[in-house]
């Protein structure tokens, strides 16, 4: 752990202290995480991992115990966003040549819709839409929509835009892996939505005294924390099973590609959620906003950017971090910030080496009349340095496997 920050030290609001994994958050992040420490339902402590930065209502990177409620904006947006990797039987030697990764990603994208707004043209099938649509009453509070639904079962399956990325990477021994991150895509930006607006008009009928109104909050004794919960559960399912489906073509593309291959270890796991766990003797719904759960003994994926290592790790169970860690590396430059102030050049440097589909050219009016032709958001430039991200949680998590990235697909 870097630094606590007690309640005197915070505000005079505060209720509960800070506790960071992080050497220098942001001020932005410093003042939502202080929020976060003067919050009616929060309890214990407020946790920072090494990779925290600013979010909208709650820091990403922030992990918090909520006694009997539950915050939208602490789960976050991409409800269910996360990670998933697979160990394959195959070395670096059966993947030297750059064309044949190229045809792998190549194929891939066949048969996976890749970037923000591209989906399948034809519906999924997928039990846990039945089943969902079985259990919502009528009358239950909800974003529940059928025809909106109908869009989801065309997003299954496929990665969307943004962070989101499929990647091809080598082990320090020269062991391949394979990996990919993505959540619930347009699902869980509804559900989030819709329950912070709700939660946001019900706390304004209660006069309930908050930090901030985005960190608006629903009882989970109450009918509509009921509901979130079991529509957060519903986005949790379909995030796994999106990740399920990219990686089982994922798999099919490698073995038509290089016959014989095995696949000897898969792990996937969520990072924006929150769930009932016992901690200091409570029990308290964990939040972990861009965290992943590091109980003792837990396998785990930490990724760096598109062109830095990635870490498979194993949780040490750390009481103080509510038994989580990072999930990621964490931004040093927002998407906009990046695209204005790196340039082609640097960015082509930093790729070198590893098979990836060029820049996109900068699509944002806002950002193209201030200079930005290119979007450099996902550059490796934007992000921390995952080697320093990773030593400044040796504490919460063992680092297992170091990966480096050979071929890339983003979104």
């Amino acid at each position: 752990m870097e630094w606590i920050k007690d309640k005197s030290s915070i505000s005079p609001e505060a209720r509960v202290p800070i506790k960071s994994w992080c050497p220098n958050p942001e001020a932005e992040a410093i003042s939502q995480a202080a929020d976060l420490a003067a919050h009616p339902a929060v309890s214990f402590h407020v946790a920072l991992m090494p990779d925290c930065h600013v979010g909208y209502g709650m820091p990403i990177g922030g992990v918090i115990a909520c006694r009997n409620a539950v915050i939208p904006n602490a789960v976050g947006v991409d409800i269910g966003c996360g990670m998933g990797a697979v160990k394959t039987s195959l070395t670096a030697d059966n993947l030297s040549d750059m064309r044949a990764i190229r045809s792998i990603l190549d194929e891939i994208k066949k048969r996976i819709p890749v970037g923000e707004g591209n989906s399948h043209k034809h519906q999924q099938e997928w039990d846990g839409f039945d089943h969902y649509e079985e259990s919502v009453s009528k009358d239950s509070p909800g974003w529940f929509d059928s025809n909106r639904l109908n869009h989801d079962r065309k997003n299954l399956g496929t990665l969307g835009g943004g962070n989101h990325f499929l990647e091809i990477q080598a082990s320090t021994s020269d062991e391949i892996w394979m990996m990919l991150h993505s959540g619930s895509r347009n699902l869980g930006y509804r559900i989030a939505s819709f329950y912070h607006k709700l939660a946001q008009k019900l706390n304004s009928l209660w006069s309930t005294e908050l930090p901030t109104p985005n960190l608006a909050f629903l009882p989970i004794d109450s009918e509509e924390g009921q509901a979130y919960i079991r529509d957060m559960k519903f986005a949790l399912n379909y995030a796994r099973e999106n990740r399920n489906r990219m990686m089982k073509i994922f798999k099919e593309v490698m073995l038509e590609n290089i016959p014989g291959i095995e696949f000897i270890e898969e792990i996937n796991i969520h990072h924006n959620y929150a769930v009932l766990e016992n901690h200091f003797g409570q029990n308290v719904w964990v939040h972990r906003k861009g965290a992943t759960s590091a109980k003792a003994g837990e396998s785990g994926i930490i990724p760096g950017s598109m062109g830095t290592s990635s870490y498979i790790v194993k949780g040490l169970g750390n009481p103080d971090s509510f038994s989580s860690c990072s999930h990621g590396a964490g931004r040093t430059m927002g998407r906009g910030q990046a695209s204005r102030s790196l340039s082609l050049d640097e960015c082509d440097k930093a790729m070198k080496g590893i098979v990836f589909d060029r820049w996109h050219k900068e699509k944002s009016s806002r950002r193209k009349g201030k200079g930005a032709e290119y979007d450099f958001g996902e550059a490796p430039q934007a992000y921390k340095n995952i080697d320093q991200v990773i030593q400044n949680q040796l504490d919460l998590i063992e680092p297992l496997v170091k990966l480096r990235p050979l071929g890339v697909i983003k979104g």
